[in-house]
């Protein structure tokens, strides 16, 4: 073997061993840390969560009883309160500026609010289910409920992108409510107690976070539908939201490492 054909089988090697590597790179433990807990109304089916200037902006789902609401977080109380139309399942829910831009489940419509007076303005059409929703300061995320995140105008919702979410190299389905933070979109996992971080570029998921113990705490076990769903983060405080389809509790929290 002389020295080009030796180089060029060390390239080789390289090259296939660089996308293993990345695959494997170890995913972060967390755990929920609880700062504060504020009443919940355990009548809202949560699909959406946003939090703006100390104001919880929530969708809420169900056939005949889907809402967008203005919430005082520290007391549970509803500001305002839109109905949706019976025909209308209301799912995750985006602030774009001054606008409130909220999701429905199979109708195929993004309808777009005042964020002052929660008054509609337009709706925007999108193909397939819509679950979870949120922006990154530029485009919007959206989630179907599969392992896939599409990348959509603030414009006119077109679809820019789509991206693989991937555990361990392997599709993660069930990707619900989202929130963008920078690099990483959060997303919770539907009817699961975790929730995960992923790089919005890769679609690789860097940290997995336990939320069993706010599961356990919110004492709606029997209700196989009240299960942890709403995630929200408030930028200037480096914090987040987290609560649950007919959870009394809204939770105030941060992350931290897992013990073993």
């Amino acid at each position: 073997m002389n020295i080009a054909q030796a180089a060029g089988l060390l390239l080789s090697a390289l090259l296939v061993s660089l996308p293993v590597r990345a695959t494997n790179a170890a995913v972060e433990q967390l755990t929920v840390k609880v700062i504060e807990r504020f009443p919940h109304d355990t009548q809202a089916f949560t699909q959406g969560l946003v939090w703006h200037q100390g104001i919880i902006y929530e969708s809420t789902g169900l056939y005949g009883d889907s809402s967008l609401r203005k919430v005082n977080p520290q007391t549970g109380e509803v500001l305002a309160r839109l109905e949706l139309d019976p025909a209308y399942f209301g799912e995750g829910l985006a602030r774009v500026g001054q606008r409130l831009i909220q999701l429905t489940w199979r109708e195929g419509l993004a309808l777009v609010y005042g964020l002052d007076d929660l008054r509609l303005q337009q709706a925007f059409h999108y193909g397939g289910e819509g679950w979870g929703l949120c922006f990154d300061g530029e485009d919007l995320w959206m989630s179907d409920g599969s392992s896939r995140l599409y990348r959509r105008s603030t414009k006119d919702f077109s679809l820019l992108e789509q991206v693989a979410v991937s555990l361990n190299g392997q599709p993660q389905p069930k990707l619900n409510d989202l929130a963008c933070v920078g690099e990483h979109i959060y997303a919770n996992i539907w009817k699961e107690p975790r929730l995960v971080r992923i790089n919005k570029s890769s679609g690789r998921i860097e940290a997995g976070i336990d939320a069993r113990a706010l599961v356990a705490e919110n004492g709606r076990n029997r209700d196989p539908e009240a299960v942890l769903n709403g995630i929200a983060y408030d930028e200037q405080a480096e914090v987040f939201y987290l609560t649950g389809k007919r959870w009394p509790t809204l939770f105030k929290v941060t992350w931290q490492e897992k013990q073993r």
